[in-house]
């Protein structure tokens, strides 16, 4: 049996049998040749060595075992090192590394979601600044925007364009080290290599890569030495002029107990909101997922969706999983059938009452001078991104949302709206407070 053909099975079997995070994390980056009927796996580096060596061993031997005579392996080895691209059959030695850069180039990719790219990213009001941003460091790679910060609520997209970052990146500099990680497996590696004594390795592992991509920041809050730790590899990378791309669910001056420092460096490059999606970014998402998915979505049904789901992007595709599982043509009906509880629970979550005193609440009013006929623009403002909002997250008809401003008329409801819609362009406050106010109503 060839050698590639060996590790290509046992590889495939290790990744059938580990949870996926733990098989891309160690078993990825490796490599394996054969050598006079030993099979030689190659790390990276000796603290992915060390661990998969104590970890895995006993698990490739049996996995090459099970493989009989025709493997044609004696034994099995682990070293430092990668294959000879001249020769895939013979391993270099420790420490022959021509080209280390290209190798986890290669390896780092499997870190990266297959779908997160920026063809498949749908550019609405709500990204825009932040997916230009995005496109811009792919293209620029270290020579702005260095960190680039996206942060926002849950759900909204930012794992996906940072990941699109790191593709690009890949896709047109091969010769660059892309990694990708979360603040939480940082953590981990850390508290690992600090119980081996070989932080040094790990630290030195992270300096070495080109694009430093790291998601969920916020997490680093109360740790102080991984915040220490983290802080050094950033400032190397930082003057090697390495690209750093960061994500976070809220802004780095409101991150709980991360360090000044930390705030200042994070936020020291490009940051970029990623905002809830309006009802035709909503739509648009809708159906580039089903065009994905291989389903017919009519825009007709895909608004009909994008009404009554409204927090972020994960619940939308959650909603379209559920709607393309019944296995029919996706109308309406089928829709209500799939998705009936879930609307209901949204209609119950949320009335006209509510948002009218989530919204006079924001503006230092009271719900009742909503409703009262004054038209001072300190009022007459408030009221008006009230009715949009109810109009944007109840299933109301237009008649309905008026009669709960004390008897207004639908018409003075869809002039609100429109009204909103247009200044919500033209001037930053008024899509700032609307924006503040979405998030706290899909919470």
């Amino acid at each position: 049996m060839e050698p590639a053909h060996v590790w290509s099975e046992c590889s495939a079997r290790l990744q059938d049998e580990l949870p996926s995070e733990e098989f891309t994390s160690w078993i990825g980056p490796l490599q394996a040749g054969l050598r006079d009927g030993v099979l030689v796996v190659l790390a990276p580096n000796t603290y992915v060595l060390d661990w998969v060596s104590k970890s895995y061993r006993n698990q490739i031997a049996g996995i090459v075992e099970g493989m009989g005579a025709d493997s044609g392996v004696d034994r099995i080895e682990f070293e430092v090192g990668e294959l000879d691209a001249r020769s895939p059959a013979a391993p270099l030695k420790a420490g022959r590394r021509d080209t280390p850069r290209r190798r986890h180039s290669r390896y780092s990719g499997s870190d990266l979601n297959p779908g997160y790219n920026f063809d498949s990213f749908v550019v609405g009001k709500n990204n825009r600044i932040a997916a230009a941003a995005a496109r811009h460091v792919a293209e620029a790679h270290g020579e702005s925007y260095s960190p680039l910060l996206l942060y926002g609520d849950v759900g909204l997209g930012k794992t996906h364009l940072m990941q699109a970052v790191g593709k690009e990146i890949m896709l047109r500099r091969p010769d660059v080290m892309v990694r990708y990680l979360t603040s939480h497996r940082f953590v981990n590696d850390m508290v690992e290599a600090l119980k081996r004594g070989s932080m040094g390795e790990m630290t030195n592992g992270y300096r070495e890569v080109g694009v430093l991509l790291i998601d969920d920041i916020q997490f680093f809050g109360e740790k102080m030495r991984s915040q220490e730790e983290f802080f050094h590899v950033f400032n190397s990378l930082q003057e090697s002029g390495s690209q750093i791309v960061l994500t976070s669910d809220r802004y780095p001056s409101e991150i709980e107990g991360l360090e000044e420092r930390l705030k200042s460096r994070f936020a020291g490059g490009m940051t970029a909101e990623m905002g809830h999606p309006d009802i035709e970014t909503r739509a648009a998402i809708l159906c580039k997922k089903a065009e994905h998915s291989g389903v017919s979505l009519s825009k007709d049904v895909a608004f009909y969706v994008a009404e009554r789901i409204r927090s972020n992007v994960r619940e939308l595709e959650g909603a379209l999983h559920r709607v393309i599982a019944n296995g029919t043509p996706v109308t309406r009906e089928t829709v209500d059938d799939a998705l009936g509880d879930l609307f209901a629970r949204r209609v119950r979550q949320l009335s006209v009452e509510e948002i009218q005193k989530v919204v006079a609440t924001y503006y230092n009013l009271k719900r009742s001078d909503l409703l009262a006929p004054r038209r001072t623009r300190t009022v007459a403002r408030p009221r008006q991104i009230a009715m949009y909002l109810a109009r944007e997250f109840t299933n109301h008809s237009l008649l309905e949302i008026g009669t709960q401003f004390n008897g207004r008329d639908h018409s003075t409801v869809l002039h609100a709206c429109r009204r909103v819609a247009d200044l919500r362009k033209e001037f930053a406050d008024v899509d700032e407070d609307c924006a503040n106010l979405i998030r706290r109503l899909s919470k």
